[in-house]
């Protein structure tokens, strides 16, 4: 048979429903960051993205310039330094 003593001593190690209770509170607060977090996460990919796509197109102009450069320059018979 169990004495108050052991009651005390298992009630100070089991939890309670109020131990449990506050542990998915926690849970749904960490849940609820982690939810922000994605979100925040997905978005920044998708502007690194969409800079990426824009740095290529930019790329792309620049090399096209390069050579219309050159070849006006060989048309008028400068020399271009580097």
């Amino acid at each position: 048979m169990l004495t108050p003593e052991d009651i005390q001593k298992l009630s100070a190690v089991v939890a309670t429903k109020e131990d449990i209770r506050e542990l998915r509170e926690d849970i749904n607060g960490l849940r609820e960051m982690v939810q922000t977090l994605v979100v925040s996460v997905d978005r920044l990919v998708a502007a690194v993205d969409k800079l990426n796509t824009e740095y290529a197109a930019i790329i792309n102009q620049v090399d096209r310039h390069e050579r219309w450069i050159q070849q006006l320059a060989e048309k008028l018979g400068v020399k271009l330094e580097y």
